[in-house]
């Protein structure tokens, strides 16, 4: 049985990145993440420093990493991934283990 696994990723944007600007790419990109085989939900939360945090879930590894793969390259994608900072980018995937 293949657990579900938790993609985490951490970012910041480009300087002069307009919020309202990216609000509007950060929503067509959940319509590319629905699109995606394996997806089950996505989250994107921001500190009070400016760092972002985008939590999405996923049915396995497998799904996760193949749409990860795809993220830049994929012409809907690049919008969202037009403004973010590519050295801030950290991301890590995690079997999901307890869930409330």
């Amino acid at each position: 049985m293949n657990e579900h696994v938790i993609e985490c990723v951490i970012f910041r944007l480009t300087e002069g990145t307009d919020q309202a600007a990216f609000h509007e790419k950060a929503n067509l990109m959940s319509e590319w993440v629905k699109e995606q085989p394996g997806f089950v939900a996505r989250n994107l939360s921001c500190t009070e420093e400016g760092e972002w945090i985008e939590h999405i879930e996923w049915t396995s590894m497998e799904a996760a990493k193949a749409a990860a793969n795809l993220i830049g390259k994929d012409e809907k994608s690049r919008p969202f991934v037009s403004v973010i900072d590519g050295p801030s980018v950290s991301m890590r995937h995690a079997a999901l283990k307890i869930t409330a």
